[in-house]
């Protein structure tokens, strides 16, 4: 086909849908009606001869051949955005924009930052704290800081190993027997069990602990470490902290971990679209943030 009769609205209307699997949601990125998004995906799959979507009800789902032009299309449009952002040359004070777990942002970034304003004063830098992982596209953060089991979590995205992380019970100095007499795996369960998300974590802590048969515990439920961690310090409980986000509190006292014994959680990645096209400031950030963790 033609350069000059490449069908680029429907295109985009195509690849918004097929990104979000869903039409409505594309209707409101594109700011236009869902009648439009469907006909304009129509008249494109007639134009193709194959059908991109197979409709069901209140679901669209990508046929192969769809699956196909929507790779290839949302890496061109964010190759153009980026090109463009580029181009458009921003201010040189502009911020440093890079996206954080909120988690790791409250209890591992932000206690460090000072350091590398002081390194780095001319860099300014914007921490975004956010749960979701953003797409990169024009305006947004050039490089996030994400927690995950593999590096492969981020489609079209390429990521780098800061930190592999590990959880044992972390809890305040005020719960500990006032006897001084240790702790045994088994006293946590006199003890509220504080859990992030869910319940299963604590049920594979005790596994490892040596104690396959407890049952899921009940207690509070967490959307975010962070927020469990201040609770534990508090004394409400007994939190699963992992490694990363537990050094500071347990070096300054507010929590204690009584036990060695310990569960795999994942890693912290240092995610971004191509490592090779950062700006000089986030590949200085980046190099910073690497020696941290070294």
């Amino acid at each position: 086909m033609k350069r000059g009769r490449l069908p680029l609205t429907a295109l985009r209307s195509f690849e918004a849908a097929g990104r979000h699997q869903s039409f409505t949601l594309a209707a409101e990125e594109l700011f236009v009606s869902q009648a439009a998004i469907s006909r304009q995906i129509r008249e494109l799959e007639e134009m193709l001869g194959h059908d991109l979507f197979v409709r069901r009800h209140r679901q669209v789902v990508l046929t192969e051949r769809g699956q196909t032009l929507l790779n290839l299309l949302t890496e061109s449009f964010d190759d153009i955005s980026r090109i463009l952002e580029d181009i458009r040359a921003a201010p040189p004070d502009k911020p440093l924009q890079i996206s954080v777990e909120p988690s790791f942002a409250a209890c591992w970034l932000i206690p460090r930052l000072n350091r590398f304003r002081e390194t780095y004063p001319d860099i300014e830098v914007m921490i975004v704290s956010e749960a979701r992982m953003i797409e990169f596209r024009a305006g947004e953060a050039e490089i996030g800081i994400r927690w995950s089991g593999s590096a492969s979590s981020w489609p079209r995205m390429q990521a780098a190993l800061l930190v592999k992380a590990v959880m044992s019970p972390v809890l305040s100095p005020t719960l500990l027997p006032q006897d001084g007499t240790p702790l045994t795996p088994s006293d946590l369960l006199a003890l509220p069990l504080l859990h992030e998300e869910k319940r299963s974590y604590w049920q594979q802590w005790f596994v490892a602990a040596g104690l396959p048969d407890v049952p899921p515990q009940p207690g509070p439920l967490f959307a975010g470490t962070s927020l469990a961690l201040d609770a534990a310090a508090r004394g409400h409980g007994v939190a699963l902290g992992d490694n990363v986000l537990v050094e500071d509190m347990l070096r300054i006292g507010d929590l204690v971990q009584p036990f060695e014994t310990s569960i795999p959680c994942g890693a912290y990645w240092l995610v971004a679209p191509n490592f090779d096209r950062l700006s000089p400031a986030a590949k200085v950030f980046s190099d910073w943030l690497k020696a941290e963790f070294a």
